[in-house]
């Protein structure tokens, strides 16, 4: 019997990057497949995805003081810490994060790990010393593998493209406003030196009830925090600060223009490729910074009043990005016709079973 475990110790959001590979791995014979979450809350929403319970879930307590929710669970470190005997029962151990790579200081780990790399963004912090931790690495595409490898965190033969996963998740679009003004989706980061949030929010939401004729979906990443208190200035302005539909990709689906500054998101969002626009208001030099790359598909503005006129020539400038935004896609989400969770969990159970890495 292999028995692998998942992990699961970082906000919800990530959990839609690894599941439907342990869905795929646990339909497999002579599997066992195990997922340890310091979180009940985000063990009930794996169970909604798993109705026959082909999973084992197995409840990892960690004190806090930190309420159980999606987004808010006990620091890693401590469950990694209190738990690492636990989780150095499995030969196999299955992370999104890179957190993880810590339970490598305990000397009595044995456990053979794989990132499963979330996310398919341009951000340097994408790609930190912490990878070089892991045995194995799963990526979307061949952008990320490339400069793992051009960084010295991997190697041609630990690091396998298998796709994006998540996609296999999309639920039918929903209607996020009573009228059918077309919407747009603005996906600020949270990493305050690349977000437009911590010095514009205010401004841009209230530029945003002044534009006539559009909606406006705002659902910051929901690891953003410390940031501005914001308030709707009008009934065109929808804010999430964390919900399903922050991380389900209900907003990418559903919005006809992305607004944004370097969220990975970008690129769940052009899988269909849409009008994006990007914006660049402290003055970031960006055209040759490869972080920035995502921003020469779409247009890029300076000031917020740029807003509106932009969203008005969006969908007539989109036909001069879309091969931009195809060859971009291709590269960082790998298109093969064979499903992404079927690929990660061909690759977890190769390794498992010492046929790779």
């Amino acid at each position: 019997m292999d028995k692998i475990a998942f992990l699961s110790l970082a906000q919800a959001h990530q959990i839609f990057h690894w599941l439907p590979a342990a869905l795929r791995l646990a339909r497999e014979p002579g599997v066992e497949v195990h997922v340890l979450s310091s979180s009940r809350a985000s063990l009930d929403l794996i169970k909604g995805y798993d109705p026959a319970g082909t999973l084992k879930l197995d409840w990892l307590w960690t004190p806090t003081l930190r309420p159980d929710t999606l987004f808010t669970l006990p620091r890693r470190r401590w469950t990694l810490a209190l738990h690492c005997r636990s989780i150095n029962r499995f030969p196999t151990v299955v992370t999104t994060e890179t957190t993880s790579a810590l339970l490598r200081k305990f000397p009595f780990f044995r456990s053979r790990m794989i990132h499963l790399k979330h996310g398919a963004g341009d951000r340097e912090g994408g790609y930190n010393p912490k990878h070089k931790d892991f045995e194995l690495t799963l990526v979307n595409g061949e952008k990320d593998k490339q400069r793992l490898i051009a960084r010295g965190l991997g190697t041609d033969r630990n690091i396998v493209v298998v796709g994006y996963s998540k996609f296999e998740l999309v639920r039918p679009e929903t209607a996020l406003f009573e009228d059918s003004k077309p919407v747009a989706f603005y996906n600020p980061h949270f990493d305050r030196a690349v977000s437009s949030w911590f010095g514009h929010a205010q401004a841009i939401l209230d530029e945003m009830a002044r534009i006539d004729g559009w909606n406006f979906a705002v659902a910051p990443h929901v690891k953003l925090k410390n940031g501005p208190e914001v308030v709707s200035p009008g009934a065109n302005v929808l804010i999430d600060r964390g919900s399903m539909r922050s991380i389900d990709m209900t907003y990418t689906e559903a919005a006809q223009v992305y607004i944004g500054d370097a969220s990975s998101q970008i690129y769940e969002f052009i899988r269909r490729p849409r009008p994006c626009i990007f914006l660049n208001l402290d003055d970031v030099d960006w055209r040759d910074n490869e972080n920035y790359a995502h921003w020469h598909l779409g247009q890029v503005i300076e000031r917020i009043d740029q807003l509106g006129p932009a969203l008005a020539r969006a969908e007539t400038l989109q036909p001069q990005f879309e091969a931009a935004q195809r060859a971009a896609i291709a590269r960082s989400i790998d298109p093969s016709p064979i499903p992404a969770s079927e690929r990660q969990a061909k690759a977890i159970l190769a390794f498992a079973r010492g046929e790779l890495g």
